[in-house]
């Protein structure tokens, strides 16, 4: 019902009311003015009524009136009550509900009967709903991933990768991953790669050592002595490095291992190492390096992360979607599951009710102390001034009745 409709309802009530009124003082005056001339008992009796009916609709018409308005105008003690006492009425009205609705023994009952999972549970299932649930979360996380500014976050992230770097511990690190890198014998491939190549290149540029030993070989050594001897060295090398490449445990692989060792021993524990990697760090700090990085990070995350929000069919969509049916069907089978989420959800409610629960009755205090008396006023007369003028037609009624009871027993006993 609208505000309008609520006031020409209230105006009708109100007409009738006082049209009651009217017709008892009509009334009155007529019998007045008619037992002048006639002596029928009747008279007297209609006299009474219509008599003590004016005083009961004019008293009750002051109580109802003094509730939202001074009476005529006049400011007597006392009226005008909801206007005058708005904020005692309002605190009055918190504490009831507090008091009333909010304690201990009103809410535990409603509280005990609370099962969110098995709604949740049901709610999610429906295919429907699961779109709705995605397409709002991703809404407000495209909204605020919109909403960012683009420096701010650079900044952001450029401090925390300036303060990571700033803290890592480069020989440590360095050192672990060696370390790491040598026992899972990952060295062990390296070598065997070097070697294959070392013994390939060697046997394909044979001239290469044919002319370094001639180089350095005496001029009176005849040539096929220095290609022999060149012949033999490169034989010599290309079956060395193939050993090296067959043999797993060739005493080379396990030099090599040894002095791996030592280098990532001195990593991890020799200043040089130490001063060296802090003096790369404060290089990398001084310089544009981060900065840029820290740049083309957040523009493809953002615009990874919008196309992924946008798009129908993205694969975090796809991962939301996966993840509701399962949560879902656990809600509705997994009855630990359930026991444990509506146990919560009931202690939590339970507590953060009591814990708060001054808070309503403050709401509720100050958001009727801050309305305008008059517009309080007025909005609880719209609200419940038509039943008060049922107030007004019995007073009218009963005021006439009581006024005859009266009138006949002094009527008979005189």
């Amino acid at each position: 019902m609208t505000e309008q409709q609520k006031k020409q309802q209230l105006r009708k009530y109100q007409f009738f009311a006082t049209g009651l009124f009217t017709l008892m003082a009509v009334i009155f005056i007529v019998m007045t003015v008619l037992q002048k001339t006639n002596n029928a008992p009747w008279i007297g009796f209609v006299r009474a009524f219509s008599e003590a009916a004016m005083v009961g609709a004019l008293a009750d018409w002051f109580a109802v009136t003094a509730l939202f308005h001074y009476p005529m105008g006049l400011k007597i003690p006392h009226t005008n009550l909801i206007q005058n006492k708005k904020d005692q009425i309002g605190d009055n009205l918190g504490n009831f509900v507090v008091e009333n609705f909010l304690s201990p023994q009103s809410i535990r009952p409603f509280i005990v009967q609370l099962k969110v999972s098995e709604g949740i549970g049901e709610w999610l299932a429906k295919k429907q709903n699961q779109k709705i649930l995605v397409e709002q979360i991703s809404d407000i996380a495209l909204g605020i991933v919109q909403k960012l500014e683009d420096e701010m976050v650079l900044k952001v992230i450029h401090a925390k990768a300036e303060e990571m770097i700033a803290e890592l511990k480069m020989n440590t690190i360095v050192g672990n991953g060696l370390d790491y890198a040598l026992q899972k014998n990952m060295h062990q491939k390296l070598i065997t790669t070097l070697a294959k190549e070392i013994k390939n290149y060697i046997f394909n540029h044979q001239e290469v050592i044919q002319e370094r030993v001639k180089k350095e070989s005496f001029s009176i050594i005849p040539k096929f002595v220095d290609d022999a001897i060149a012949e033999k060295i490169t034989r010599g090398l290309t079956q060395y490095f193939e050993e090296v490449e067959q043999n797993a445990h060739h005493d080379l692989r396990r030099e090599i291992t040894h002095q791996l060792q030592i280098f990532i021993a001195e990593v991890k524990t020799n200043e040089k190492w130490q001063m060296e990697f802090e003096k790369a760090k404060k290089e990398i700090l001084k310089s544009d390096t981060i900065a840029l990085y820290t740049k083309d990070i957040w523009q493809s995350l953002k615009r990874t992360l919008m196309e992924a929000l946008e798009s129908e069919n993205s694969l975090l969509k796809t991962y939301l979607f996966k993840n509701l049916s399962s949560f879902s069907e656990q809600l509705q089978t997994n009855a630990q599951l359930q026991h444990k989420i509506d146990h919560w959800v009931r202690v939590t409610a339970y507590k953060t009710i009591l814990k708060n629960r001054h808070r309503f009755g403050t709401l509720i205090s100050s958001t009727v102390g801050n309305w305008e008396g008059k517009e309080l006023s007025n909005k609880l007369e719209l609200e419940v001034g038509k039943d008060l003028q049922f107030i007004r037609i019995n007073g009218t009624i009963v005021g006439g009745l009581v006024g005859l009871i009266i009138y006949t027993i002094v009527y008979y006993c005189s």
